[in-house]
């Protein structure tokens, strides 16, 4: 198997393609109404950076949706029918003036998301404590002015024009891309806690962000294993550091990623070249899971997977098959990743 992955510098909001050729994105835009994005977003239109000057935090807090909304709009002009879209995106709190409050970032994503002709689909919670239990907003103990702290963010997910179906040659690759039982049980519960938030430090070179918007590798892996089969391409038109491109290229799919910054588009082939190995070792840690499951299983499991050697609970979970990352070439910014069957 091969996968081809193409990082492109340039500005989602102006794509102007209607191929229909991604059956994924997973992707975290800059997050409206949070302090590190504003330079950003006033690049994207300055009457944002008037609106907070003038006191107006609602005003700009529309503005800055009014820029995401071109990108999901393009995004809907990509998409095959039956693809599905996961944004993560968080809520922002901010004083703008002498007014507190929050900004609903994903309520405003869903009314545009749903406009444009995408049907939403159950979220997911994405919960990450970051904060100690001494650290609060507010007026300490004092009734009624402290707030509640936010330590979730959400992974939206949307589909595009009902369910997918699949060609004969996708439906064997749908089956070899399944995932184990106990995965799903996990996987799509509507609140994840076992995956903790990261800064995602960049390079020290780069000087534009203290930090990136990046959601940590294992969101983005499990995301493609939810929500997409073997050779489909996934598409991020927020790419920052890569993460969409590296855990498309460990799970065995194309990829398209969008960035604006060249600095980290730079940042990103190093990247690549170094996580790759990843593959192995997350293939290794699903079985190794997933065989501590089996022996802790209180039933006898019917039946058993002969690509992985490993007794398994349905019947879907037989023709399951991992592969591995071997090589790897560059050309430009275009990556080429040559597999092998994992053999367990």
């Amino acid at each position: 198997m091969i996968t081809e992955h193409i990082i492109q510098k340039g500005d989602s909001r102006e794509l102007s393609k209607s191929n229909k050729s991604i059956d994924l994105v997973i992707t975290s835009p800059p997050y409206p109404m949070i302090n590190i994005w504003d330079e950003t977003f006033y690049r994207m239109n300055p009457e944002i950076k008037n609106a907070l000057i003038e006191e107006n935090g609602m005003k700009a807090f529309e503005l800055m949706h009014m820029e995401l909304d071109k990108v999901w709009y393009n995004i809907y002009n990509l998409m095959k029918d039956g693809g599905i879209v996961c944004i993560n995106i968080g809520d922002a709190t901010r004083k703008v003036g002498r007014n507190f409050q929050i900004y609903p970032n994903h309520a405003r994503i869903i009314q545009s998301m749903t406009s444009i002709g995408f049907q939403a689909l159950p979220w997911i919670i994405w919960r990450k404590p970051t904060n100690s239990p001494t650290k609060f907003m507010g007026s300490g103990m004092l009734p009624p002015s402290a707030y509640v702290t936010l330590e979730h963010e959400f992974i939206l997910i949307f589909r595009k024009n009902g369910k997918r179906v699949f060609s004969d040659s996708e439906r064997l690759l749908r089956r070899k891309s399944a995932f184990f039982w106990e995965e799903r049980n996990l996987w799509f519960s509507d609140v994840w806690f076992d995956i903790l938030g990261t800064s995602q430090k960049l390079a020290p070179e780069i000087h534009i962000r203290n930090r990136s918007a990046a959601f940590p590798l294992e969101i983005a892996y499990r995301l493609i294993q939810m929500f997409s089969i073997y050779e489909d391409t996934v598409f991020d038109p927020f790419l920052g550091t890569g993460t969409t491109t590296i855990a498309s290229a460990i799970s065995g799919r194309n990829s398209i990623g969008i960035e604006l910054e060249q600095e980290l588009i730079d940042n990103i082939p190093k990247r690549l070249f170094e996580d790759i190995k990843l593959g192995r070792e997350i293939i290794a840690k699903r079985l190794e899971k997933h065989t501590e499951f089996i022996q802790n299983n209180d039933k006898t499991p019917k039946y058993f997977n002969k690509h992985l050697n490993t007794p398994v609970i349905t019947k879907q979970e037989t023709d399951i098959v991992f592969y591995e990352p071997i090589k790897i070439t560059a050309e430009n910014n275009k990556f080429t990743i040559i597999y092998q069957q994992y053999l367990a």
